[in-house]
């Protein structure tokens, strides 16, 4: 009955011209089609299409038929002995149907499904796309990017496979796509390189592809993990659509070292101001995505000119190393570690100049490792990160780990961090107390004026002590380290000259702070105890919980007043013993 009925339709419209068919026709058409897939008469369907006097209709009402088709071979069993018939019934439509409407109807297509059916129905369409593209004649530059921005979208909802197994089982064939990705667009790339007359389509064709390759950089090379750089890094799928997608930019006329060394600077010798000021944080994605592909990965790096110092090459890479220390994915901020930690092993300790810290990126970056090495809830990357933080404050010249010290002890709030700052101080003093001359970033008042951020207790005696531990622990120690190590005639770090201030802003309200805080928690471990005999308990908390809560606190709290007496008990002895020598 269907057969018939389409049959009927198509001799009525033999007789017309095409301009002459109807929008009931093309309605008609598509439903007694849909029958015949429906009903299973798909031979006698592939026939009617295969007829020659039927070339005209199938032009023009053809392309409403791929849906239906297209829907039969993603959803029909694998087995059954009909998809040969799609296949070759898919194969004439691109062939026979106007090019523009088959364009639009394999992009919907394209946005149609979800989840795990988005790389089945790409694989199968890519080919397809890109015959019909190639058969347009105008306009391909906007076809070529309406498809590739289409195939983009869909593909930045899949999930981006993170493990080496991840990798190889591809659940959502996102490695799949990716490859074929490459495929499709080679044939453009090898158009604009092939077109010698630099017409103004083949500029337009430029752009689209160079937005593809940043869009394709951003997702889903920024979250991308590849596998180890080994025999096995010629079966990653994901490297290879990287180093693809590099190669692209160099063919297209936009090498990566001219894209990357350009990209931010006012005047730029790429003409894509308009581009990157539309798309200003993702083109900011793209370049630390490209960034990271070339100097951790090794993806073309021997595209670099050789001249390039190591400062530069950091000064470079710290903006890119910002954004990626900027987003919360592991996936993402791990790579900033690793491009930071890939510029830093090229400089030699004590080598990086202080003005570089006049670049903003240069605090930046040392803060955003302070917040990965406080907040993140992954030990390994709090550990790396922490290592990333003393491998930077190494390659700083003096001035510059002043500066950073400086700047972190102001900013950090975080106890933890700022002990590891003035273990770092105390570092640096001893090494400049070794040296003749003394280093004056580390001596007399450059370091008075450092220590004045360090010997004192930010709320006064009202100090929350416990939360302040590390930080008050390493001040102590540090002082104690000053106080054995410069005698008060020699005075060479500026303690003695400053130590009433010292006794007052730190010592004094650090022995109070300590006497309120002993009593509070005593009468809290009383207090404890009776209502446990008493039955009661503190929500959220067992007994013995909040026992053990409260007698480590004492115990810091001891530990605290032991350091502080030694560290009084040899200032105490220090200036008797310079007394008596200057009235020897």
């Amino acid at each position: 009955m269907a057969v018939e009925e389409l049959q009927s339709i198509i001799k009525r419209c033999q007789i017309l011209d095409e301009q002459d068919f109807k929008e009931e026709d093309f309605g008609l058409f598509q439903v007694a089609g849909q029958r015949c897939i429906d009903e299973g008469h798909v031979e006698q369907l592939l026939e009617i299409i295969q007829n020659e006097k039927n070339k005209v209709i199938i032009k023009n009402m053809g392309w409403n038929l791929v849906g239906p088709v297209v829907r039969c071979l993603l959803w029909n069993d694998k087995e059954d002995d009909k998809r040969k018939y799609y296949f070759l019934m898919l194969d004439l439509l691109v062939k026979l149907c106007n090019p523009k409407e088959l364009l639009l109807g394999l992009l919907e297509l394209i946005e149609e499904p979800s989840g795990k059916q988005i790389s089945q129905i790409i694989l199968l369409l890519l080919q397809p796309l890109q015959t019909v593209i190639q058969k347009l004649r105008n306009n391909k530059a906007y076809s070529v990017g309406l498809a590739l921005s289409t195939l983009w979208s869909q593909l930045s909802l899949l999930p981006v496979p993170y493990s080496k197994e991840q990798i190889q089982t591809d659940d959502y064939g996102l490695c799949q796509c990716c490859k074929a990705l490459v495929e499709f667009t080679k044939p453009f790339v090898e158009e604009v390189m092939d077109d010698k007359e630099n017409s103004q389509e083949n500029e337009n064709l430029k752009d689209e592809l160079l937005k593809f390759c940043f869009k394709s950089l951003k997702c889903p090379l920024l979250t991308a993990q590849f596998l180890e750089q080994s025999e096995e890094a010629g079966n990653d799928p994901l490297r290879y659509f990287a180093s693809e997608i590099i190669g692209f930019l160099s063919a297209i006329g936009h090498p990566f070292p001219k894209v990357l060394f350009n990209h931010g600077r006012k005047k730029r010798t790429w003409d894509y101001l308009e581009f990157e000021e539309e798309e200003g944080k993702q083109l900011a994605d793209s370049m630390a995505s490209l960034a990271y592909l070339v100097f951790v990965q090794g993806i073309s790096i021997d595209q670099l000119p050789m001249v390039l110092s190591p400062s530069y090459l950091l000064q470079f890479n710290m903006g890119h190393i910002e954004v990626f220390l900027q987003r919360t994915e592991e996936s993402i901020f791990s790579k900033g570690l690793d491009l930071l930690e890939n510029g830093l092993l090229r400089i030699e300790d004590n080598s990086l100049l202080h003005q570089y810290l006049e670049i903003k990126s240069f605090l930046t970056v040392p803060q955003g490792l302070v917040k990965v090495m406080t907040l993140c809830p992954i030990e390994t990357l709090r550990k790396k990160s922490l290592a990333m933080l003393q491998l930077y404050i190494n390659k700083l010249d003096s001035q510059g780990k002043y500066t950073l010290f400086r700047c972190l002890l102001n900013t950090s709030n975080h106890s933890g961090v700022e002990a590891f700052i003035i273990q770092n101080i105390k570092n640096q003093i001893d090494m400049s107390l070794k040296r003749t001359p003394n280093n004056k970033w580390f001596t007399g008042p450059q370091l008075i004026s450092l220590l004045d951020l360090v010997l004192f207790l930010p709320e006064g005696a009202e100090t929350d002590l416990l939360q302040n531990s590390d930080r008050i622990m390493a001040s102590l120690n540090l002082l104690r380290y000053l106080v054995i190590k410069d005698n008060e005639n020699d005075n060479q770090t500026g303690l003695w000259t400053e130590l009433g201030k010292i006794q007052n802003n730190f010592l004094k309200p650090l022995h109070t702070g300590l006497n309120m805080s002993k009593a509070h928690y005593e009468a809290e471990i009383k207090n404890s105890q009776e209502n446990s005999q008493g039955g009661e308990e503190i929500p959220n908390m067992p007994p013995e919980m909040q026992l053990k809560v409260l007698h480590s606190a004492l115990f810091t709290f001891d530990l605290i007043e032991s350091v502080l007496a030694r560290v009084e008990e040899l200032i105490e002895i220090k200036t008797k013993s310079s007394s008596e020598e200057n009235m020897g």
